[in-house]
């Protein structure tokens, strides 16, 4: 018997309402600027958009986002729009799970709309942290699994001798590029950098100890500008960095740079 595939959602279950539109289920081999013209067409009907987002990144294919200037009009095309056949593909449409950023930035001001940024990347950032975490967590066990019984310098399928690690100038010229500091995975420890020369230890206490799990500030002796702030958990850390990346800390210096700790 042939299964029957589940009813797209309804309002019921589309997720909190909000202004933006979250459309999946899209034809992927549709050219995005066609994808973006027809779905204009489709939803302009049912109120202003101010933006449609569709991306031809891995990640996103088959996914865009129409914002609408309001949630009545997200709703009404949500509960007419759904299941809507568009190339051939039944689309399925609920409510995203955030503000987009054009919405912010026509309610709100500038400062609004950089504060929710950080708070996306924030978020974004959080979900790296426990993918990485799993994947270490994969490579344990994978590593507890497979101690046991292999004798040291053998393969274990074949009991032939192992191959030795490459040392020397030339592995070490094949080492892979360092990761730039912005694209650091997550940790409990942050790099401040570009701090002003009047930057105390006192100070960069009392900025970053008002977040949760705050341990110490490491001023590095010699040298100003950079000081190493630890949490006992890297939420703590990710809520600091969050907050306090470009920030000025003192008047007529320039925004202090935050990152993790390269580990």
């Amino acid at each position: 018997m042939a299964s029957v595939s589940p009813p797209p959602p309804t309002l019921v279950n589309a997720g909190t309402p909000n202004n933006t539109v979250y459309i999946r289920n899209l034809e992927e081999s549709i050219a995005i600027p066609l994808l973006k013209n027809t779905l204009q067409s489709i939803f302009s009907q049912y109120g202003t958009i101010i933006d449609i987002v569709a991306k031809k990144n891995l990640k996103a294919k088959g996914q865009a986002f129409v914002v609408f200037d309001t949630v009545e009009a997200a709703e009404k095309a949500i509960r007419e729009v759904q299941g809507f056949s568009l190339f051939e593909k039944p689309m399925v449409l609920q409510f995203a799970r955030t503000k987009s950023d054009a919405f912010v930035k026509m309610i709100g001001t500038e400062d609004d709309l950089e504060a929710h940024k950080r708070r996306r990347l924030a978020e974004k950032e959080r979900k790296q942290a426990q993918e990485l975490e799993a994947q270490k967590s994969l490579k344990r066990t994978a590593a507890a699994g497979g101690a046991g019984g292999i004798a040291p310098g053998t393969v274990a399928d074949s009991g032939r001798p192992a191959k030795k690690a490459a040392t020397g100038p030339k592995a070490a010229g094949a080492a892979a590029p360092a990761i730039p500091d912005e694209y650091l995975p997550p940790n409990k420890v942050l790099f401040l950098q570009q701090l002003p020369a009047d930057a105390t230890q006192e100070l960069l206490t009392g900025l970053f100890g008002r977040f949760d799990g705050f341990k110490e500030v490491r001023m590095v002796p010699g040298r100003k500008g950079i000081a190493f702030v630890e949490y006992e958990h890297q939420e703590g850390a990710i809520s600091a960095k969050e907050a306090m990346a470009g920030s000025v800390l003192l008047e007529g210096t320039g925004p202090i740079k935050v990152t993790y700790q390269r580990q």
